[in-house]
């Protein structure tokens, strides 16, 4: 990689993952597992936010997709939670895929997001990243996972969680503390949206 697309990487780290997903999006069909074969077994971060930009996308209104989402953050956020050095995923699911083209639409869609998020982000609450906070970031995303397939039978609900993880996900990426924080308030819509549907 040259130095200028590393600085571009540095300066510009959840676009270039958009970017780079989008780059993935060439045949007929793109599996979860052609993404980790992509970035490597050992992204979980990068892994973690792809899944969590696809459900904030239109395809999160698609009917089982957010809970195929949810559960690849889920297994991903957990090995990371128990400290595992790379990512496994079943077959079945490893072998789940769907159209190039709408990946690609839905990661062309949301770069303007990634675009204006980037260009937010500093190092800012740098304690977050510390024990005993720490292992509560991929914990959060666990959890949120866990939730998105509860919420699909409301509309783009699990949206609100996919927002949650993706924040999350890229203050651990920029090391920028602010944005977990931020990530507490689709957190509460999602739990505000769960208790009408719970009760």
């Amino acid at each position: 990689m040259s130095a200028e697309k590393t600085r571009e990487s540095q300066q510009h780290p959840l676009t270039n993952i958009a970017r780079q997903a989008l780059s993935q999006t060439q045949g007929d069909q793109v599996s979860v597992g052609d993404m980790v074969r992509a970035f490597g077994h050992a992204s979980f971060v990068p892994l973690l936010i792809i899944p969590a930009l696809l459900v904030v996308s239109p395809l999160g209104g698609v009917p089982g997709l957010s809970s195929l989402f949810g559960i690849i953050i889920v297994l991903i956020a957990g090995q990371s939670l128990i400290g595992r050095k790379s990512i496994w995923l079943p077959g079945l699911l490893a072998n789940r895929s769907i159209e190039s083209d709408k990946a690609a639409s839905a990661f062309k869609r949301i770069m303007p997001v990634t675009r204006f998020i980037d260009r937010h982000n500093r190092a800012r609450l740098s304690f977050l990243f510390r024990d005993p906070f720490l292992p509560a970031l991929p914990l959060a995303c666990v959890l949120s996972g866990a939730a998105m397939p509860f919420l699909e039978i409301v509309p783009f609900a699990s949206a609100f969680l996919g927002v949650a993880v993706m924040l999350i996900a890229y203050s651990m990426l920029s090391r920028d503390g602010l944005f977990a924080l931020f990530a507490l308030v689709p957190l509460v819509v999602a739990i505000w949206v769960a208790r009408f549907i719970i009760f």
